[in-house]
């Protein structure tokens, strides 16, 4: 047990940067770094330390699940000092994001099971900490005093001009979630938009949404993978965080299917998160929370949209934007747990608190990003010469 505690110490000291405390299943205390002490950490009981070195993240996660390990403090101020701390993160086996692998190939027959593993839990469940449309992505803080509610309402107007839509134009989005933008672009700009999910509790909440509008001649969903799509284009295509769903075997592919899917001179933007260097997974969060999911580097996307022949035409980093938007689904979260606790069950929840949090450090720490890419099929010389459109 006293080597379990010296390793633990090890390990901890060796890959955070604030000053913390742990509470071993002992009853002892230590303390560690200098300055106030930013968290505790309490073992209630012993963990392997060959499972812990043999895959951190996923041991480390599932005993913070299973009430193995408690936190006092904010399990965002944790992850941020593990990330703070990257020069030493990088010694330990699996756990920064770079090294960890990502085996999974997301065959049309997986790609649709992984969606339901994560966007059909309910949507009621969703409804608690979401904003009142239920928009699963990053909002846009025109004020960082903007509610949840007008972030969303500002992500979505600032999509649709990024788009540049026409009256008459038809538009594809890719991973529609529960179908605010495309019921937006019908109602405010007049174009045809048509929606597509690979998850049935979407899918009827768009259904329902399009009648309760009025918007059947204009809008329209369908629950299925957007690589059946056939004969049919369109003038705009958009995908809000649907492409880190697609797997870095696929990738290629994605925008091979826009290039089919887009008429000429035909507008695309990608919405999606991003790391730095080289593509990654985390492989806590795989197992848990988004299988199949892979992070694409930037330079990767980048060099796809060039390869299928595609004019970048504007590039926007909003990782703030991110960061806040997840620190409020905490909070949302957090406020509602009683209600959650109705329906889920402690581990559930504890996981959820586990990956807001830690994605919001992520954000915070710049680990990872989020990008916006706005490309066209061939040359548009009809686009806005300034991006004074946008504000």
């Amino acid at each position: 047990m006293n080597e379990n505690k010296a390793i633990i110490e090890k390990l901890l000291c060796s890959i955070l940067s604030d000053a913390f405390e742990i509470r071993f299943w002992d009853n002892t205390v230590k303390k560690y770094g200098d300055g106030k002490v930013k968290f505790t950490i309490i073992f209630n009981e012993s963990i392997s330390i060959a499972h812990i070195l043999e895959n951190p993240s996923v041991t480390l996660g599932e005993a913070y699940m299973d009430k193995k390990i408690d936190i006092e403090g904010s399990i965002e101020d944790l992850i941020m000092s593990v990330y703070k701390n990257k020069s030493k993160f990088h010694h330990f086996k699996g756990m920064h994001l770079d090294v960890i692998r990502n085996a999974v190939d997301n065959l049309k027959s997986s790609s649709s099971s992984n969606i339901e593993h994560h966007y059909d839990i309910g949507n009621d469940f969703y409804k608690l900490w979401l904003d009142r449309n239920m928009i699963y992505s990053c909002a846009y803080f025109r004020d960082q005093s903007d509610s949840l509610d007008l972030a969303q309402e500002n992500k979505l107007e600032y999509i649709l001009k990024k788009l540049n839509l026409c009256e008459g134009q038809s538009l594809l989005d890719i991973g529609c979630g529960w179908g605010q933008l495309i019921i937006k672009a019908a109602k405010k700009y007049k174009v045809k938009a048509l929606g597509v999910t690979l998850s049935r509790e979407q899918y009827e909440k768009v259904q329902y949404k399009i009648i309760e509008e009025g918007l059947e001649d204009r809008v329209s969903v369908k629950l299925c993978d957007y690589r059946e799509l056939k004969d049919i284009s369109f003038d705009r295509i958009v995908s809000v965080g649907m492409v880190e769903h697609v797997g870095k075997h696929h990738l290629k592919e994605y925008f091979s299917r826009i290039d089919d899917l887009l008429n000429d001179k035909g507008l695309s933007l990608l919405h999606c998160i991003t790391a730095k260097d080289h593509g990654c997974s985390n492989s806590w969060i795989e197992k848990y929370i988004f299988p199949g999911g892979y992070i694409p580097a930037i330079k990767d996307i980048v060099k796809y949209i060039a390869e299928e022949g595609f004019e970048i035409f504007d590039v926007e980093n909003l990782r703030y934007h991110y960061a806040k938007t997840l620190e409020i689904w905490l909070k949302n979260f957090d406020e509602n747990i009683e209600v959650i606790r109705q329906t889920k069950d402690e581990r559930f929840i504890r996981m959820w608190r586990m990956y807001l949090g830690a994605c919001a450090a992520s954000f915070k720490c710049s680990n990872i990003t989020i990008h916006q890419f706005v490309f066209t099929k061939g040359i548009n010389n009809e686009l806005p010469w300034t991006r004074d459109y946008l504000y």
